[in-house]
């Protein structure tokens, strides 16, 4: 559906007075473009299909070729019966059901020029054909036997199906991907057989937990194979929620040569990452190109260019369209470390990356929704079993009739003379079957089939046969009855059937799961202590030492000292800037010597971001988080780490506050101490002054706003924060041009010891208050 109706559908523009829609098609319409929209792009928990792939798979069983068919003839029948939209996005869709590198069980079978994992276009539809692959017999093999309800298409010329009865949760075997209006859905595949006992476990046991689900599905299955590597609890937690991630790499093999030669072949990579995709991240690793508004590339990507270099002499690709993925690495020497050699391509190339999981769903409610495994799995069950209960009805319905038939012609066979005689005898077929209904109680279905019959079927070995049909269906009637009258024994044949469908289509697991560590990169380097020296205009450096004299520290025109620290050379430094977003930088990679540094953008994607502090600390060391705007929260410094060079969206900062430099609660080679015995002290710009104890601030390790530290009317900020572990504060202002401090304790501290939010009280000295320092 174009953008157009959307908006059309949702923005009430109509006349009161205008006359209403009578045409039959045009309502049809609006119904199908309304559940469109509502559906767009989401597949549904019963098929695992969006509208567009359950229309096209639909078109291709109705038109009933059999081989291959041109992929033209297709796209049309399902635009001009089903789906109204763009041909492109249709073929698009089909050619997605069609390929191997995409789909983990395809559903459709091409012949010619579908495409490539490395993203090659496929060919256009006239060139190419296509027909049913094995699977789709999964999807469609029941369809006409009462399982799923029909729905008029678009205008309201032919039915078409709301859901495919799918034997198997393909929602879930072969994943999916979209990004609809207001939701984002990223469905991993996985391996038929484990789903197929999944599914199983669930059918005998409704109270089964995740543990039990991932103890016979441990986790995603893809196409092109390759290795997750990430922790059964970091796997566990996106199957619970249904939102994750996790993390794959490559699978390789060292191939040895002649004179002690060696070369890396990969044969797997992980989902979504192609050979082409490997060989041009590694080209623009040796060809750097400056960032937008540069004039010259980083000192960073200098260094990891010439990193690269040292290692790989060539990368080639010699892997073809129908063979396995063959990508080959010559090392620039034989004499190199293959483990450093890999461990560099994965740290900086698509070898190791994390592939999201959002499994958000269309439910049987028609409401889409992020779903758990077990929920996933409980609702597909459901499906199943009332699939099955239809497809009994249908068939018990279908013997019945058929057992009516039969006995109707065994009965006319024993009077056959006779019953050839009042036929003959009739003047037409009514009159016809109105006698063999008066004389010998026939139905009128039986006596319009007997009037019906030809002379063929009238010999002895048809009435032998007459015989065992009806013995036949009255077994199948029989066993229909008993499966439709007992739940358990429908739930059986629901378990019985998935476990043939598993044994026949099932295949072995392609994606190995073998927990591992990520891959890092560590260099050797020398621990000296140094001191970190940020500019106002952020300009960053490192000088040797610590204690230095800062007033022989030159900077450029214009420019001035904004903060420094002491660390070590092996140390990270984490930064804060004004957007909340937090950095982290080795501080071995900054500029030292005698120069002015260089702006720290360069050296992390900050862009504009003003950074405001800089700490350096034990991961462990708590820190309280604030703002102008007088929120703020405990979080510890690990919690601000981030390996991402954009940095990691950490502190939520209100429109016009500033981020104030984050606050040690304690030394780190202090005496241990809790937050019991501490109080916070919090000075606002207007002079009020608010102490609360500090186990009142909550630890948020993921960030966030926080909560409100003091009571700031408009136009006010949060001047000065302190944590105090002693019943004394220090405060300092400016008197008569000169910088004052005293300390309040006692009765002079205890009158603005509050709770926290208040306002605080106005501190009774006779100058302004412009800061506060605890005691430790």
């Amino acid at each position: 559906m174009d953008d157009t109706l959307t908006r059309d559908l949702f923005e009430d523009d109509s006349d009161e007075n205008a006359a209403p829609i009578e045409s039959h098609a045009s309502q049809a319409y609006l119904s199908y473009a309304v559940s469109t929209v509502k559906a767009r792009a989401l597949p549904e928990v019963a098929d695992g299909l969006k509208p567009v792939q359950r229309r096209i798979l639909y078109a291709i069983s109705a038109a009933g070729a059999g081989g291959f068919t041109k992929c033209a003839r297709y796209v049309g029948e399902v635009l001009g019966k089903y789906h109204p939209h763009g041909d492109a996005s249709t073929y698009e869709a089909m050619v997605h059901l069609a390929q191997p590198f995409s789909m983990r069980y395809p559903l459709i079978e091409g012949q010619g020029n579908f495409g490539s994992r490395d993203g090659d276009s496929a060919a256009a539809y006239r060139y190419t054909e296509a027909r049913l692959a094995r699977y789709a017999e999964l999807m469609l093999a029941e369809l006409d036997e009462g399982t799923v309800d029909f729905q008029k298409n678009y205008d309201g010329k032919f039915d078409e199906p709301v859901l495919l009865p799918a034997r198997l949760p393909f929602g879930l075997l072969n994943g999916s991907f979209g990004i609809p209006v207001g939701f984002s859905t990223r469905i991993p595949s996985h391996n038929l057989r484990e789903v197929a006992q999944a599914a199983v476990a669930v059918i005998r046991d409704p109270k089964i937990g995740v543990d039990d689900i991932l103890a016979l599905m441990p986790g995603p299955d893809f196409p092109g194979g390759g290795q997750i590597i990430s922790r059964p609890e970091e796997i566990r937690a996106a199957y619970e929620t249904g939102r994750g991630s996790i993390t794959m790499r490559a699978r390789w093999s060292v191939e040895n040569l002649a004179r002690g030669q060696w070369q890396i072949v990969i044969t797997e990579l992980p989902h979504t990452t192609s050979a082409r995709q490997v060989q041009e991240e590694i080209q623009a690793l040796v060809e750097p190109r400056p960032a937008t508004g540069r004039k010259d590339v980083s000192p960073e990507q200098k260094r990891t260019r010439q990193f690269i270099l040292d290692l790989v002499e060539a990368v080639r690709d010699e892997s073809d369209r129908k063979s396995k993925l063959r990508l080959v690495i010559e090392p620039r020497s034989s004499r190199q470390s293959v483990d450093d050699t890999i461990n560099a391509l994965l740290v900086h190339t698509s070898l190791e990356t994390k592939i999201p999981i959002n499994m958000t769903w269309i439910g049987l409610d028609g409401l889409p929704d992020q779903k758990g495994i077990v929920a996933i799995l409980h609702e597909w069950t459901q499906f199943r079993i009332a699939t099955v209960r239809r497809r009994s009805e249908f068939r018990l319905r279908k013997c019945v009739e058929r057992l009516h038939i039969v006995e109707g012609r065994i009965l006319a066979f024993a009077h056959i003379d006779d019953i050839i005689k009042v036929i003959r005898a009739s003047e037409d077929v009514a009159s016809a079957r109105a006698a063999l209904m008066a004389r010998w109680k026939f139905t009128e279905r039986q006596a319009q089939d007997i009037c019906d019959l030809r002379l063929g079927q009238l010999t002895r070995l048809d009435g032998i046969k007459l015989n065992e049909e009806r013995g036949r269906l009255q077994d199948e009637r029989d066993e229909y009855n008993r499966i439709l009258g007992s739940d358990r024994a429908l739930r059986a044949l629901v378990v019985k059937e998935l476990g043939e469908d598993e044994r026949k289509y099932g295949d072995e697991r392609r994606t190995a799961i073998e927990s591992a560590l990520r891959a890092t990169i560590e260099h050797s380097v020398v621990e000296e202590p140094v001191t970190v020296i940020l500019s106002r205009r952020g300009w960053i450096r490192a000088r040797n030492g610590h204690g230095l004299d800062m007033s022989g520290i030159s900077f450029k025109d214009g420019d001035e000292r904004f903060l420094e620290i002491e660390c070590k050379t092996t140390d990270q430094a984490v930064l804060l800037g004004q957007s909340g977003k937090t950095y982290t930088l080795a501080v071995a990679s900054l500029p030292s010597g005698r120069g002015e540094g260089v702006p720290v953008n360069t050296l992390i994607a900050s862009d504009r971001d003003a950074i405001r502090w800089i700490g350096c600390a034990p991961e462990q060391t708590l820190y309280l988080l604030s703002t102008s705007a007088g929120n703020g929260f405990i979080c510890k410094l690990g919690d601000m780490v981030t390996r991402i060079r954009a940095g990691k969206e950490f502190m939520s900062v209100p429109q016009g506050a500033d981020v104030r430099p984050a606050l040690e609660l304690w030394p780190a080679d202090a005496a241990p101490r809790t937050a019991a015995d501490a109080l916070v002290a919090v000075l606002s710009s207007d002079g009020r002054l608010l102490l609360f104890p500090l186990a009142d601030v909550p630890t948020r390790g993921n960030g966030g706003l926080g909560v409100q530290l003091i009571a700031l009317p408009p136009a006010v900020r949060l001047q000065s924060i302190a944590v105090s572990h002693a019943r004394a504060l220090v405060i300092g202002g400016e008197r008569r041009g000169k910088a004052v401090e005293e300390t309040l304790q006692d009765d002079a501290l205890a009158q603005h010891i509050g709770k926290r939010a208040q306002r605080g009280r106005l501190v009774g000295v006779r100058y302004q208050v412009t800061r506060v320092r605890g005691i430790v």
